[in-house]
């Protein structure tokens, strides 16, 4: 049950940065989207969300890692 947990904690992070990225391509195409007024606007919360996201992903791998001694000696716990 836990991993599954930990999956979902995962997925749905990982979803928002594919999205964010899906609100950049299509501000680069000029397509706009329902609920932005404006193409900047759109690309700001796209670029929002690929970094939150990718961000989350990033350091529960990085925590999970540092847990699990399989970092370099610069990056272990003191």
């Amino acid at each position: 049950m836990i991993r599954m947990l930990a999956l979902l904690v995962l997925v749905i992070p990982g979803f928002l940065a594919g999205l964010g990225i899906k609100l950049m391509r299509d501000m680069l195409f000029g397509i706009l989207q329902p609920p932005f007024p404006f193409l900047w606007l759109q690309f700001l919360v796209g670029l929002f969300l690929f970094i939150g996201g990718l961000g989350f992903v990033a350091g529960f791998i990085f925590r999970r890692d540092r847990k699990n001694n399989k970092v370099q000696d610069k990056f272990k716990n003191r």
